[in-house]
């Protein structure tokens, strides 16, 4: 099967045209776990496959590198509208991208007929537990504490396509993020789990971010959570409503406009070649 690589910050995926590839359905999380892995197979972070739509231009299926599904990756989205566009699959400066956290608009920055960056409408998130989900009895989960192995946290939570939990710290350290990172995501305040962000406030236009993804890991970026921790840290007082956030891998721009908000990023192709099925 013909695949791209993809990479987005340095938040990496695997592509291909899942519309007339053969798989059952049901196998794409299995043939992502086998695809992503980093030692037996091309490796990455994630699965994107294309798939026809009735409701927009195009769909965008995404499975996490341990196999599960997710409803939504915002750097996987933008290396998946490359992947249509360059592909020809749809070739429109902006278009409609349905996925399982509803349809989204993005429109390709060109130049000679080359992807800059792409400029995606994330939505609006939501505060509400019962959303993001978390087990308690307030309505919103914001600035709460909880007990994380030798340590009390003070977290927010909201869903933005995914689960995100926002941790502000004065410093980033990547052994917390990884210590206790993966504690949270399993914490049992959350049923389904949780991505976790480390959030540095530098100014009221920027901020560094280390993401624990839900189901991969440690990644370079994430843009869903770049995204959740501009419209957190907004919420709070914390940065106004443009925001450059700058990860590992790289640097987006999160914009917030009348309750959206809009993430504009690279996508940048790595290689291509066959995979066997």
């Amino acid at each position: 099967m013909k695949f791209w690589k993809l990479h987005g910050i340095g938040n990496d995926f695997v592509a291909i045209d899942g519309r007339e590839d053969g798989i059952d359905p049901d196998n794409y999380g299995d043939y992502a776990k086998r695809a992503c892995h980093r030692k037996f197979s091309v490796g990455a972070d994630g699965l994107l496959v294309v798939k026809n739509s009735d409701v927009a231009d195009v769909e965008m299926v995404y499975y996490n590198s341990d196999g599960s599904r997710a409803a939504m990756c915002g750097n996987g989205l933008r290396c998946f509208v490359k992947f249509v566009y360059d592909n020809s699959i749809v070739k429109k400066d902006e278009f409609d991208v349905y996925t399982l956290d509803g349809v989204k608009k993005v429109k390709l920055n060109l130049k000679d007929g080359e992807i800059e960056t792409i400029r995606v409408n994330m939505g609006g998130g939501s505060f509400l537990a019962k959303d993001v989900p978390v087990d308690t009895s307030a309505e919103k989960f914001i600035e709460q504490k909880i007990d994380v192995l030798d340590r009390e946290y003070t977290v927010t939570s909201m869903l933005m396509g995914v689960p995100h939990t926002v941790i502000f710290v004065d410093k980033l350290d990547m052994d917390e993020v990884q210590k206790y990172g993966a504690a949270i995501e399993k914490h049992p305040v959350f049923p389904q789990k949780t991505n976790v962000n480390f959030v540095q406030i530098v100014d009221d236009k920027n901020i560094l971010v280390k993401t624990f993804e839900r189901g991969c890991g440690y990644t370079f970026g994430c843009g869903t959570g770049m995204t959740a921790s501009v419209v957190i840290s907004n919420y709070l007082g914390k940065v106004g409503e443009s925001v450059n956030v700058t990860s590992e891998g790289g640097s987006v721009k999160i914009d917030l406009e009348d309750g959206f908000a809009y993430m504009t990023g690279p996508a940048v192709k790595i290689c291509e070649g066959n995979l066997e099925v």
